[in-house]
């Protein structure tokens, strides 16, 4: 295999059902990893696909009156339908109901076979159809399966039987010496201790039903699904039509899996590997659950959350944000609501969103659009460039780590720091010293190149919002065009014109549906106005151009607001809906004829309009889109 490719696969899902925010995770998780890799200059596969045999898929067929066949087609377009949705960028998916793919599983059954490591015998023991998977009657819980605790059945078969023990020893002896090949650590040693308790030869063929791959050597055996469904990971890389692609790719990089299907993964499929003389994977990637409320999601709970729903909610990046912000990866993670909203809001909106828009609308205000020749740089701008350097040299150890949160996490500190760097370099207040010029240039540029860093940064995470970020930022070249280690500090090219756009992500109100229709308020007896009452307000368009903490006051804020060629003072009791920077660069209603007054010892020279809810919360009122400062609100 090349050194400069990079193979990963998700497990191919089971298509008894809808997918649900469990699998999502799995597969956006491999996307991102997959994506990180292309703009580091690897060429990357990245496979992913439906497992469609076994005995479960044949009864639910049945109980819905179709053929298999029909059955899994309609479920697996579902699958196709929600990648699509989530901005997954598989290179192949294999459905093992595919020619290409039942040829390659019954060459590597025929080639175990003949080596004799394949043998004929009887089964007889207990079997669990959900799972698809046989255990000893040692390892029931109860009398049920260990892993679903549904019940299990007798099977007593005529079977053929893969001599998995012959290969322990061998397997214990390449898991020591390669201590990277199961992760995290955990799982290395629940699966070590799993082989060292002894290893049973596996049944690999069925004969009680027949909707799988036919065994080449003897009519009416289909093969054991998981022996089919583990195969899939040479098929998409041309086992047998593409023996260069093969050898490119193989062996793969990652099979990252939930952690339910480690053993599989890292035991059973190994060993086939070796009895197919074929390397082994160099890493098996078991991942944590996504409960619900601290619980496991499972249909029967009623606690299964559909991601469709959530996409058209909210947004298909936001989505993703959470899934790879929220959890640390390799570790059970929890969804709820709150966290979902709290994430979008503070995150998304305030973090990112704010910061795109101040920026925006600086550059638009003070250089018409323009990103200027940078000034001299100063220690301020010098910090800024090298928290830049070391946020990408972080990022790229963490995800060589697969440790998607941490690496979050590192780039919105970045993300913090720019926006930190805003209300220390306070570009407001150069703007209004002439001599101050140079200094205005290199913080607006700063701003500008800092937002073309974080789209690289972002981009196999969140990738259509920083296509978004590097589209407003007039840059007409393509994003993946550019390598993330090859980023430095200083690309922004002077003199273009930046675009900007409506909020990236708008901040979420409602926490989550209510749980029933609200009563009807009682209407308050409001007195009437006439026109010319109305007529005496003068109520205009004010842009806000400093906004800052009045000390003391827990509820105010100070801002200056202009006016259109008239600056003000007005304090506003907004601090606990708004930080001061979030209002910086909005445009905002004002009374503008409201009778001065003192507010703990500071002028205010009007009023700012505000919406405020029953429940507490307050949101300024504003126009939807950009107005001269000025404009009579009427």
């Amino acid at each position: 295999m090349g050194k400069n490719t990079f193979y990963i696969t998700t497990p191919i899902y089971y298509p008894s059902d809808k997918l649900h925010i469990g699998h999502a995770y799995t597969t956006v998780a491999a996307d991102a990893i997959a994506r990180y890799h292309r703009l580091n200059g690897k060429d990357v596969f990245f496979l992913t696909g439906s497992d469609e045999h076994g005995q479960k898929i044949e009864r639910v067929a049945k109980e819905r009156g179709k053929t298999p066949k029909e059955y899994v087609d309609g479920i697996v377009k579902g699958f196709q339908d929600l990648w699509q949705k989530l901005d997954i960028s598989y290179d192949d998916f294999v459905r093992t109901t595919e020619e290409r793919h039942y040829r390659v599983v019954q060459d590597i059954f025929r080639e175990i076979y003949e080596k004799g490591d394949i043998y004929k015998g009887e089964y007889k023991g207990w079997y669990c159809t959900p799972c698809e998977t046989f255990f000893p009657e040692t390892r029931l819980v109860d009398g049920n399966c260990p892993d679903c605790g549904r019940p299990v059945e007798v099977l007593q078969e005529e079977s053929y039987f893969f001599r998995m023990s012959k290969y322990a020893d061998r397997l214990l002896q390449h898991i020591e010496a390669n201590p990277e090949f199961i992760q995290p650590t955990s799982r290395r040693n629940e699966m070590v201790q799993f082989i060292k308790g002894g290893l049973e030869d596996l049944c690999v063929s069925r004969t009680t039903f027949d909707w799988g791959i036919p065994v080449p050597i003897e009519e009416g055996h289909v093969i054991y699904v998981w022996f089919d469904a583990l195969t899939n990971y040479l098929t998409g890389i041309g086992y047998l039509d593409d023996k260069e692609m093969f050898q490119k790719y193989w062996p793969a990089d990652v099979h990252l899996v939930g952690k339910e299907i480690v053993r599989f993964h890292s035991i059973i499929w190994p060993i086939i590997l070796m009895a197919a003389g074929l390397e082994l994977p160099k890493k098996v990637y078991g991942h944590g659950w996504l409960l619900f409320d601290s619980d496991k999601m499972s249909k029967s709970k009623g606690n299964v959350v559909d991601p469709v729903v959530l996409i058209d909610q909210f947004g298909v990046d936001a989505i993703r944000y959470f899934l790879l912000r929220e959890i640390s990866f390799g570790s059970d993670g929890n969804f709820s609501w709150e966290a979902l909203v709290g994430r979008i809001n503070a995150d998304l909106a305030n973090d990112l969103g704010n910061l795109v828009h101040r920026s925006s609308a600086m550059m638009k205000k003070y250089y018409k659009g323009v990103v200027p020749e940078p000034g001299p740089e100063r220690p301020l701008d010098a910090a800024l460039r090298e928290d830049a350097a070391n946020t990408r040299r972080k990022l790229v150890s963490l995800m060589e780590e697969l440790d998607l949160s941490t690496a979050l996490a590192t780039i919105w500190r970045f993300i913090g720091s720019v926006n930190k760097y805003i209300d220390e370099a306070a570009p407001w207040a150069l703007a209004r010293d002439e001599s101050k010029g140079d200094e205005l240039a290199r913080v607006m540029y700063n701003l500008a190149e800092s937002l073309r860093v974080i789209s690289l940064f972002i981009y196999p995470f969140i990738p259509s919002t920083a296509k978004e970020i590097w589209a407003r930022l007039g840059l007409d070249d393509e994003l993946t065009d550019h390598l993330l280690g090859q980023a430095r500090w200083g690309e922004m090219p002077p003199g273009t014109v930046i675009r900007p756009g409506s909020p990236l992500f708008p901040r979420i109100e409602d926490e989550k549906p209510p749980a029933k229709a609200p009563e009807a308020p009682q209407k308050e007896a409001i007195p009437e106005v006439a026109i010319d009452e109305f007529a005496r307000m003068d109520i205009r368009l004010a842009r806000v151009l400093e906004a800052d903490r009045i000390a003391g006051a827990d509820k105010l804020l100070k801002l200056k607001v202009d006016l259109g060629g008239e600056e003000r003072q007005i304090v506003a009791g907004l601090a606990q809906h708004y930080r001061p920077e979030e209002l910086v660069g909005k445009d905002v209603a004002l009374l503008a004829n409201l009778k001065p007054t003192t507010i703990r010892g500071e002028l205010s020279q009007g009023m700012v309009l505000a919406a405020a809810a029953k429940d507490g919360r307050v949101r300024i009122l504003t126009v939807d889109e950009e107005m001269p400062a000025g404009s009579k609100i009427r």
